[in-house]
């Protein structure tokens, strides 16, 4: 009872701050774009079902139509086909959606290169600094992303090629899953791959090894400039989907300051 009255008291005089990580979902939100013959989610709408009139004189409601990966989400390992027999986003337990996180900052290599990849001695160095990945905890993956998010093409950043954004190497997504005991990864852009991963073998490391190692993923992160590199402390609020395989989420970090 003492700690959790310690914590209400910093969180009311403000010694605590809490910093809303979850960009604004809406019909401009980006989504995923794969190419054909792949399907793709729908993008984020409401459709009114009243607003204090006739249809309900009082009371202002809406329908959602919306994908599971849209916007500010979190992936479950039933997401991907290595993940198949693991968590539905329902099954995630609760104690797992409050966890520590660090912040690994490659914004400036992500401003030179659009298709810059976060490799192994990249992390090896930034613990060598900082000290050790959190045992259950976040790795959140900074490139400044986030400031290309209301811009859906900017934020895709596709051209005849395919995608071009930042992500990780192949060995580094197998790396994180099988060498460290994370609980998950987060990231600024719109899935936790790079944009030119769908050539990577196998495509989609960052899915394939960390999904399919009961590890969980973040994507369209906002704000992280704002949290220090350790120390902070991440609530994920994902949608309980009965056989989900992820939800929008609204993602907020607890910051001593």
């Amino acid at each position: 009872m003492a700690v959790l009255q310690d914590l209400l008291a910093a969180l009311r005089e403000r010694r605590i701050e809490v910093v809303d990580l979850t960009a604004p979902l809406h019909p401009g939100t980006p989504v995923l774009q794969l190419p054909p013959p792949f399907a793709n989610t729908i993008p984020f709408s409401l459709s009114e079902i009243s607003r204090y009139d006739e249809r309900g004189p009082a009371w202002y409601w809406n329908d959602i139509h919306t994908g599971e990966h849209t916007g500010t989400h979190f992936d479950a390992p039933v997401h991907w086909v290595t993940g198949r027999e693991g968590e539905d986003v329902s099954q995630v337990p609760a104690h797992k959606l409050v966890a520590p996180a660090v912040v690994l900052d490659f914004s400036a290599r992500a401003a030179a290169d659009p298709d810059f990849l976060l490799e192994v001695e990249h992390v090896q160095a930034w613990t060598a600094e900082h000290g050790p990945l959190p045992d259950g905890g976040w790795l959140l993956y900074r490139t400044g992303w986030d400031a290309r998010a209301e811009d859906a093409a900017a934020f895709l950043n596709a051209d005849e090629t395919g995608p071009h954004t930042p992500g990780m190497s192949v060995a580094c997504a197998r790396w994180l899953a099988e060498e460290t005991a994370l609980l998950g990864v987060g990231v600024e852009t719109v899935g936790t791959d790079a944009g030119a991963a769908h050539g990577f073998e196998p495509p989609f490391p960052c899915h394939s090894f960390l999904l399919g190692a009961g590890k969980y993923g973040l994507t369209q992160l906002q704000n992280l400039a704002t949290l220090p590199p350790t120390g902070a402390v991440l609530v994920a609020g994902p949608l309980p989907i009965v056989t989900g395989s992820g939800s929008p989420a609204r993602v907020l970090a607890l910051v001593e300051r």
